[in-house]
């Protein structure tokens, strides 16, 4: 115990540290997860020969990183011993696209990030063939971002019988709805250009008519996926969230990108050829939900296996299977 602890202790309060090493437990098996993914998706890209030969020599026979090693898969060090970025040819492509699109700012010293490349990849692997290391590369960005999942069954919403919805509509009117002019909160109607009325309690009337508001909007549903109507009325219910709101970010992203018709990798690459000063990290895009990544990583395997026969290759995905699961009865005999 620290010495605050000691001190209540002594006071006679109430101690306990059992929330503590609980934290610090999940942190730690979480830690642990995330290394057991990477080292089993290593050995599967072992055993396929994807693995660029400086990211190989760091791994041992299990696919763990070995001791006081940390290899970057995109870079290796040349003869001189300069960090070499691995995939040039792809780079230069996605350079002449922003150089289509902004030309002027690249002659004015515009840099365009490397790592973008994986953007990139990202999006040219849905139509189009990217070699081995290119596809491995992919495939362990996906195993690092892998988005929100909260429940361990299927896909379902947070909730099974509500649908939460991001919304940003057009405020049309501001109405009073209390009558009493002692009241220090009165509440008011605001109505939306779509018809939803939105009730809320204000000091004073707020300065919201023609202004454009954001939402999230619960709504109830049945075991169809129906909008619950009671007396005559949609089921619903409105909040305001706060800048800093992790719902209204999630939401909005999802929205976003919902709009778009494209997958993340798609929309982020997109995104910055528009506008190319954006950031990415916490910007563009934070926390999703984990469907979008896997519905795009199922696209990118769809279209590469058009083009890739070792995606096919029936014998060798058995082998990888008893490599990944040699003690387990119930895969060997699937």
């Amino acid at each position: 115990m620290d010495a605050s602890v000691l001190g209540d202790f002594a006071r006679g309060n109430k101690v306990s540290q059992t929330a503590n090493r609980t934290a610090l437990r999940g942190a730690r098996r979480r830690l642990e997860r995330k290394h057991l993914r990477r080292e089993r998706l290593h050995r599967v890209l072992m055993k396929l020969d994807w693995l660029p030969v400086h990211y190989q020599e760091s791994l041992d026979r299990y696919g763990k990183i070995l001791k006081n090693q940390e290899p970057k898969f995109a870079w290796y060090k040349d003869s001189e011993g300069k960090y070499t970025f691995l995939f040039m040819d792809s780079y230069n492509e996605m350079l002449s696209e922003f150089r289509a699109s902004h030309g002027e700012l690249l002659e004015q010293g515009l840099k365009i990030p490397y790592d973008w490349t994986i953007y990139f990849l990202r999006k040219k692997a849905l139509t189009r063939p990217v070699t081995n290391y290119e596809l491995a590369w992919i495939l362990l960005n996906f195993n690092q971002k892998r988005g929100y999942f909260q429940l361990r069954g299927d896909e379902e919403e947070e909730t099974p019988n509500k649908r939460i919805e991001y919304l940003k509509s057009l405020v049309t009117a501001v109405i009073p709805d209390d009558i009493e002019e002692s009241a220090k909160e009165k509440w008011y109607s605001i109505k939306l250009e779509n018809g939803i009325v939105y009730r809320r309690k204000f000091d004073v009337k707020p300065d919201w008519e023609g202004k454009e508001k954001e939402f999230i909007v619960t709504t109830d549903i049945d075991k169809d996926g129906n909008p619950v109507i009671k007396d005559g009325e949609i089921k619903r219910s409105l909040r305001q969230p706060k800048d800093d709101d992790w719902a209204l970010l999630k939401k909005k992203t999802e929205s976003d990108i919902e709009q778009t018709h494209k997958t993340v990798g798609e929309y982020i690459y997109d995104s910055l050829l528009a506008e190319p000063s954006q950031k990415i990290r916490g910007k563009l895009v934070r926390t999703i939900e984990r469907k979008y990544y896997r519905q795009e990583l199922n696209d990118i395997l769809q279209a590469q296996k058009k083009f890739n026969p070792v995606l096919t290759d029936a014998e060798l995905y058995r082998e990888c299977i008893d490599l990944l699961y040699s003690n387990n009865e119930s895969y060997k005999a699937s």
